[in-house]
């Protein structure tokens, strides 16, 4: 076995049983209970200290890439559904409408916002 095909086989032994890869999470679709496609994992957050996932923001909306937004969503609001292959969360589209987002590119993160993506979602706040 060559090395890249070794490093393949390493990196899929990884993403089996309860874990996986973060890049394999991104690009991941995000339903609602209903079965509609929301959008899909951009990227996720992950506090520094613990390694623990906070936030996986989810791109929603938008044509080609124009007029997209991101939603940080509280990791602890995804379930993940092996039959669809992603995750479902308990949100219709007019709720994540009116969520927390920003455009993406140059936003920087503060704490006052993440509270405010907590407190959205009625989640325990992990900035206090």
């Amino acid at each position: 076995m060559d090395r890249k095909t070794a490093a393949l086989s390493a990196k899929a032994q990884m993403t089996s049983g309860p874990l996986i890869a973060a890049d394999k999470v991104e690009g991941t679709s995000v339903y609602n209970k209903a079965g509609e496609k929301l959008g899909t994992v951009d990227h996720i957050m992950l506090d520094k200290a613990s390694g623990r996932a906070i936030y996986a923001i989810m791109s929603f909306g938008g044509f080609l890439g124009i007029g997209e937004k991101y939603h940080p969503l509280p990791w602890k609001e995804l379930v993940y559904d092996d039959d669809k292959g992603g995750y479902i969360v308990n949100l219709d589209r007019r709720r994540l409408e009116g969520a927390p987002s920003h455009a993406g590119d140059d936003f920087q993160w503060t704490p006052d916002y993440g509270r405010s993506v907590d407190q959205y979602y009625g989640a325990r706040s992990f900035w206090d």
